[in-house]
């Protein structure tokens, strides 16, 4: 089991910078990946950025290029998602989640993650 905690959500202005932090504890021994997601109402969750737990192997969305930087600190066994240059159309719920390394599935699809945090609000307004 894995537990994540995401933090960091908030109301910013266009062009504005916000970090998000994910917390993780539990089993986390063995290689994973984790993920970061994010939905808007009325639309699908969609894939942001993932990173290889061990190996600090990135793998962004569309979204994300050019803009968000995923990282994670191993001392505090937490990731992190940084968004720069904020757009009114980032405004979602942002989820991390986590599955294994080895495990099936695309790391991309939602459907491949196992765990997920409670998620934190991004809100990109003026």
């Amino acid at each position: 089991q894995v537990q994540l905690v995401e933090s960091g959500g908030g109301l910013v202005q266009p062009g504005d910078s916000l970090r998000l932090s994910c917390a993780a504890s539990g089993r986390t021994s063995s290689d994973w990946v984790l993920g970061w997601f994010r939905q808007a109402p009325g639309k699908e969750r969609e894939f942001v950025a993932a990173i290889s737990w061990y190996s600090d192997s990135p793998w962004y969305g569309e979204p994300a290029k050019g803009r968000f930087t995923i990282a994670r600190d191993l001392t505090k066994n937490t990731g992190y998602l940084q968004m720069n240059r904020l757009k009114p159309e980032d405004t979602a719920v942002y989820y991390c989640a986590a599955k294994g390394a080895d495990s099936s599935g695309s790391i991309v699809q939602s459907t491949s993650y196992n765990f997920w945090g409670q998620g934190t609000q991004v809100t990109v307004s003026s």
